[in-house]
């Protein structure tokens, strides 16, 4: 990978705003512009997820675009959900560490300078508590990225069906509306 110049020609998706106008900007690399393939990123440090450079063909149609405009808005709805939940869930954690080390009249930090830590049944009562009080927010969150990869999944669907069509229609010398005679 290299570094996004000012002036590269290669059309990076993840950099183009999406459909509520918010650029979502996690990479500050890109492919060579002759690259022909979707790009994987390291993790992101608050979301944990790999952000994908998808590839623009040069040639996309309406179909293949509505696609990776899709993929591209599901990555930010999904990256932008794990950030947060994330950073809340990183903020209540050490929030109950906190309170349990007062609780037992302990510092945040030993003699030494080291960071205290709570044992695994201890911290499971804080892990069974969030995810009791995210149960309904992680449900919706199911539901709408199941809602969204079946959607995907049928657009790839069209997207391969229409590029089949394509290829067989230039193979026998067909017109747009059907076989030549």
């Amino acid at each position: 990978m290299r570094r996004i110049s000012a002036n590269a020609s290669c059309r990076c998706s993840s950099s183009e705003p999406t459909k509520q106008g918010n650029s979502v900007k996690r990479s500050q690399f890109i492919p060579a512009a002759e690259s022909k393939h979707d790009w994987v990123g390291p993790p992101h440090r608050l979301s944990n997820l790999r952000p994908i450079i998808y590839h623009i063909p040069e040639n996309e149609t309406e179909l293949e675009k509505q696609l990776r405009t899709l993929r591209q808005e599901t990555e930010d709805w999904n990256h932008a959900f794990w950030t947060n939940q994330n950073i809340t869930f990183n903020k209540e954690k050490d929030a109950f560490v906190l309170s349990q080390l007062k609780e037992k009249g302990l510092t945040e930090r030993d003699e030494k300078g080291r960071k205290r830590a709570l044992n695994s049944e201890e911290m499971a009562v804080f892990y069974k508590h969030f995810l009791d009080e995210n149960c309904i927010r992680h449900a919706n969150y199911n539901k709408d990225w199941y809602r969204r990869n079946f959607t995907i999944t049928l657009l790839m669907g069209r997207v391969a069906f229409h590029s089949v069509w394509r290829t067989l229609a230039e193979r026998r010398g067909w017109k747009k509306g059907g076989p030549t005679t």
